[in-house]
């Protein structure tokens, strides 16, 4: 007697449960993709200036290479690349930066510690992270690199970044993308 209604329970539960997970993870999914327009973000930078894209957008070119959590050994490569290597990026009409969902009082503990030359901005709230769709279930954005026209449409999506060549890798791309070089 007890089976019967098993039977019956159990496939319209595991119904439920299926629906509920494909409307988290699509939400949680939801991407931005080359060609769409980078979300708008207002974020404080480790330099201490709050940097709003509504600023940049229409100006120039933007670079922003997402990194898991500040004070690991593969960020700390990948900041250390772009400071070494930041003479190739700067050779372009581009705002560059590097970002995390750390606070900002520990980005900015992690720029001066690297002595880095460009702001790292924070996303505590993962606001951006989310509306990208880099945010990773751990809550960590993951390592990922937006590439941003001067009209901010997402050009490229850089989703295997290699931290120790990282600078020079954005900057091949910039000259791939056409990006214009920086007007001295």
């Amino acid at each position: 007697m007890n089976a019967r209604p098993n039977r019956i329970v159990m496939p319209i539960l595991v119904g439920v449960v299926l629906a509920t997970f494909n409307v988290l993870h699509s939400s949680v999914q939801a991407e931005v993709n080359v060609g769409d327009k980078l979300p708008a973000f207002s974020l404080p930078g480790s330099d201490g200036i709050t940097y709003e894209s509504d600023a940049i957008v229409g100006k120039q070119a933007m670079v922003i290479a997402w990194f898991p959590r500040a004070f690991t050994g593969g960020c700390t490569k990948e900041c250390k690349a772009l400071r070494e290597q930041g003479a190739e990026i700067k050779a372009f009409d581009v705002a560059y930066f590097t970002a995390s969902c750390d606070p900002p009082q520990k980005n900015m503990e992690f720029a001066q510690s690297l002595e880095l030359d460009y702001p790292i901005l924070s996303d505590p709230e993962r606001g951006l992270a989310e509306a990208l769709g880099c945010l990773s279930p751990r809550g960590n954005a993951n390592r990922w690199t937006y590439f941003v026209g001067k009209d901010g449409t997402v050009l490229h999506i850089d989703k295997s970044v290699k931290v120790a060549q990282h600078g020079s890798s954005i900057a091949a791309k910039l000259k791939e993308l056409g990006v214009d070089a920086k007007n001295e």
